[in-house]
């Protein structure tokens, strides 16, 4: 079953803050804000990984990983968990090149594609934590 973003989901990535989750090859986890995330179709969300440090590593190791996002004021939020793809050059790194000169930002390590795999609910209440995805 593939899944797909929604209108709701693809608002609040654009609008909120989302935090991406990788392990180490030993388990341990990082958790980093990236403010670059944003939907890049409707199975995949692509960010800018700046520092090539961490977040980075991580990827390289074990490339599931997962990202949370929340809107507090209207008490919504998803989690996606996913594979990403590290991209240090094409057309999609060059786009996003441009997008961090644009915002006065350093040109990125890397560009990152999470293909979407599973969708969770991370609404306060009953639902929370239910996979919707």
């Amino acid at each position: 079953m593939a899944v797909k973003l929604t209108q709701e989901m693809k608002d609040v990535i654009g609008s909120q803050q989302c935090f991406i989750a990788t392990c180490d090859k030993n388990n341990r986890p990082n958790v980093a804000p990236k403010r670059s995330t944003r939907v890049l179709d409707d199975q995949t969300l692509i960010f800018n990984e700046g520092t090539g440090k961490r977040t980075y590593a991580n990827i390289l190791d074990n490339s599931v990983v997962s990202i949370g996002v929340v809107d507090r004021e209207k008490l919504i939020g998803f989690r996606f968990v996913g594979n990403a793809q590290l991209l240090e050059s094409g057309d999609l790194y060059d786009q996003a090149a441009k997008m961090s000169e644009q915002a006065g930002m350093p040109k990125p390590k890397a560009v990152v594609t999470v293909s979407i795999e599973e969708i969770y609910d991370l609404k306060p209440g009953p639902t929370a934590g239910t996979r919707i995805g």
